[in-house]
């Protein structure tokens, strides 16, 4: 049963649930909402005019009872996407919403000065949102497929290399799995990069020159590698996995001299000169730096950076 209000009744008040950009928690708070009887709808970013201060494919989700969570803008419009996705859920009807540049609604306004266009999808049918959580899970890519025409949403496989976008009348949402770091190193330099990452909320694996319980296994697509050691001995098995697999970026600590040093000895082992060059070396987005706190914000803005630049 729809969670309807009659005219008579006052329209639930929009409220921020909680703060998050995380696609896998918003798909979830829409599914929750629509199995647990208090119906949600899904928010999605489908136009942009102009600038704005998300990309195409960001989402809300907004459940019947006025709470929500996601962003499509800079927080300015949130609390009114919702109050609109609230009214959908009421009708049980998809809609559209412009805000912005060209939009109905001339008391709301967009800070970057742009326009935006918003798909309000009403959810019926729990099943692909529950479908996307569980490729996030297993770490595979998957897109949300949505026909306006008939209100629906499909899983799809996710094409390779594909971004959020239409397809002819349709808007594939891609999702990718959670940034994976592996850091491998000692000493400062290594407590230092782990704290870094795990603020930026990546999913981190961190290993010393002791451990002996990596696994090869968790390297996929969505994996970075960073090398923080000093010693080219001591990084060259954690090179040769890194290099047998797909990971994303591959970052090694040291001097361009050392890069030669390594590149030699990968040579010597039978890497050819274009799976080598996929390390970076040095290091970091920026550099030469002098004290760990330099060098753990250098590492994770590079991965960072690379691994924003893979989905666009």
């Amino acid at each position: 049963m729809l969670n309807s209000f009659s005219v008579l009744e006052t329209p639930p008040v929009p409220v921020c649930a909680f703060l998050t950009d995380d696609a896998g928690a918003i798909v979830n708070y829409a599914a929750e909402g629509a199995a647990c009887g208090l119906e949600s709808a899904l928010v999605t970013l489908v136009e942009i005019r102009g600038g704005t201060a998300r990309a195409l494919g960001a989402q809300m989700a907004v459940r019947g009872d006025g709470s929500y969570c996601g962003y499509i803008s800079g927080g300015c419009t949130e609390a009114a996407v919702a109050a609109e996705a609230i009214a959908a859920i009421s009708k049980g009807t998809d809609r559209y919403l412009s805000l912005g540049e060209g939009s109905r609604f001339f008391n709301i306004s967009l800070p970057c000065g742009g326009g935006i266009t918003l798909a309000i999808h009403v959810v019926r049918d729990v099943r692909p949102l529950r479908q996307v959580l569980a490729a996030l899970e297993g770490r595979r890519r998957i897109a949300l497929h949505y026909a306006p025409g008939t209100q629906t949403i499909t899983a799809v496989k996710a094409p390779t290399g594909a971004i959020s976008s239409w397809s002819d009348t349709a808007f594939i949402r891609v999702y990718r799995p959670n940034l994976r770091l592996i850091l491998c190193g000692r000493g400062i330099e290594l407590e230092a990069t782990t704290r870094v990452a795990m603020a930026s909320e990546f999913e981190v694996f961190a290993f010393d020159q002791t451990s002996r319980d990596f696994e090869a296994s968790i390297i996929d697509q969505e994996t970075a590698i960073a090398l923080l050691f000093h010693d080219l001995d001591q990084e060259l098995p954690w090179l040769e996995a890194g290099l047998r697999r797909k990971p994303f970026y591959i970052g090694a600590l040291g001097s361009k001299r050392t890069h030669e040093r390594r590149f030699q000895a990968l040579s010597v082992m039978g890497y050819s000169p274009a799976q080598i060059d996929r390390i970076k070396a040095p290091i970091g987005l920026f550099g030469p730096t002098r004290d760990a706190n330099a060098l753990a914000l250098s590492v994770v803005a590079d991965v960072a950076q690379a691994f924003f630049m893979s989905q666009n």
